[in-house]
């Protein structure tokens, strides 16, 4: 079991000197770089759950590095696979001549995703599986519309990015914003104004499920939806989790009106909540299921998975592909998400991650209990956790103030929850760490405050 070691400041000098030369070649929008000097850190190598910077400085990673490290950053597992498939065949012709490991990893979705999913569209990031799910339910529905959600996050491709409920990534780029998403209440209470009166009573969860699927019901009313996109656990809007009985509900609404149910799972899957899938903890089988992240071990590639009558839609190719691009299946992707599989699969991460995610959990509510002015809410399900504070400011200070203490975490939905999503192997005594460091950057802080 390894913990952080300090070496240097946090940030170090080789950090901050990384930081300014970066600050010359790279978009200044994309890598955010503190005025102060206190972040980033630039990351040199990781293993396991730890990562080392470029000044020796090691952290514990709570992130999983956006939910991808699921069996460990550079899995030895995964490791070997890429470097053996690397001495072969790095690349293939996809949609032309494929290898054979594209073979092997459809075949090993089509078992592993609940019900006859089984058709896969493969693709590179999250995005580029949610924008095969759009194009296969206009396919398959004829109709172009989509309920999705506020808060939710689907990728920001013009497409995904439509979808995506988050005014703030789509007002620039208004005039060019493809119109065929209705967004509409998710199960947050303080963001729903049917239930924002019970949002702390003991009937929040009856009331948010009755309250938010009016919205979508009244949305599957138009003409021209064809489907409803949504996140089993909404993410990067805040871990929040739906009350129990309402993916069964939403399954229900759909079928009643004949459109088809769209699972985002890129975060969720792949053991991530204590299940297989989200999906998995109501029996829901959805129409068509996008998973990434966590699927590869760190090597970037997605799916898009559908049921046969909406793979049938697309019809046989001729020659060229509807939707395809260069990478696609690529070998060295698809032997590293057979090898991060079969990982999951043989130490049954699922249930490590619902076990560890319960001690987690049990941990950040004795925290909440110490300081309870600071926490508002403990939330989330398996390793897919979240402290909502009493302010944003706060929960901000606190990001950059654990990375000091060699904590790597995140923050997520309207900036005053940290997220938890760290990878399914994290062990208990690096849970104690953390929380001990949160518990130490509270208590400062609320001294400060006095």
């Amino acid at each position: 079991m390894r913990l952080p070691v300090k070496r240097t400041e946090i940030p170090g000098p080789a950090s901050r000197a990384l930081a300014d030369t970066l600050r010359k070649y790279e978009n200044p929008n994309i890598t955010y770089i503190s005025p102060e000097g206190d972040f980033p850190v630039f990351w040199e190598s990781a293993s396991g759950c730890m990562v080392i910077d470029a000044d020796g400085n090691s952290f514990l990673d709570l992130t999983a590095a956006f939910g991808v490290a699921a069996v460990g950053h550079t899995n030895p597992r995964v490791v070997a696979a890429i470097a053996a498939q690397s001495q072969k065949l790095i690349h293939g012709m996809g949609d032309v001549h494929p290898s054979s490991l594209k073979v092997k990893l459809a075949q090993r979705i089509a078992e592993m995703t609940p019900g006859d999913l089984g058709f896969t569209i493969f693709g590179l990031n999250g995005g580029d599986a949610v924008e095969a799910a759009i194009k296969s339910a206009r396919l398959y529905t004829g109709k172009p519309g989509i309920v999705s959600f506020r808060t939710g996050y689907h990728g920001l491709t013009f497409g995904a990015l439509a979808a995506t409920g988050r005014s703030d990534f789509k007002e620039p780029f208004s005039g060019q914003m493809p119109p065929f998403a209705v967004h509409v209440p998710y199960a947050e209470p303080r963001f729903c104004s049917l239930c924002a009166e019970e949002s702390d009573s003991p009937r929040r969860n009856a009331s948010c499920m009755v309250a938010c699927l009016q919205f979508v019901e009244e949305a599957l009313k138009r003409s021209d939806i064809g489907a409803v996109l949504f996140e089993p656990i909404q993410g990067r809007g805040g871990i929040v989790v739906p009350p129990d009985g309402w993916l069964t509900r939403l399954r229900q609404l759909c079928d009643a009106y004949g459109v088809l149910l769209i699972a985002d799972e890129i975060f969720t899957g792949w053991g991530r909540t204590g299940d297989w899938f989200a999906c998995n903890r109501e029996n829901i089988v959805p129409d068509i299921m996008c998973i990434g992240k966590a699927m590869g071990g760190g090597f970037p590639i997605s799916a898009c998975v559908m049921r046969p009558a909406i793979a049938d839609a697309w019809g046989v190719s001729t020659g060229e592909a509807l939707h395809t691009s260069t990478f696609l299946g690529s070998p060295l992707g698809c032997a590293a998400a057979l090898a991060a599989i079969a990982e999951m699969e043989d130490n049954d991460l699922p249930t490590r991650a619902r076990i560890t995610g319960d001690y987690f959990k049990a941990k950040l509510l004795e925290l909440q209990a110490r300081h309870p002015e600071a926490i508002i809410e403990v939330r989330g399900r398996g390793l897919m956790l979240g402290l909502r504070f009493a302010s944003r400011t706060l929960a901000l200070s606190l990001v950059t103030d654990l990375l000091k203490r060699g904590l790597i975490v995140l923050p997520a939905g309207p900036g005053d929850i940290l997220e938890f999503t760290p990878p399914l192997i994290i062990e208990t005594a690096q849970i104690d760490f953390a929380v001990q460091q949160m518990d130490s950057a509270l208590s400062a802080t609320c001294s400060s405050q006095a």
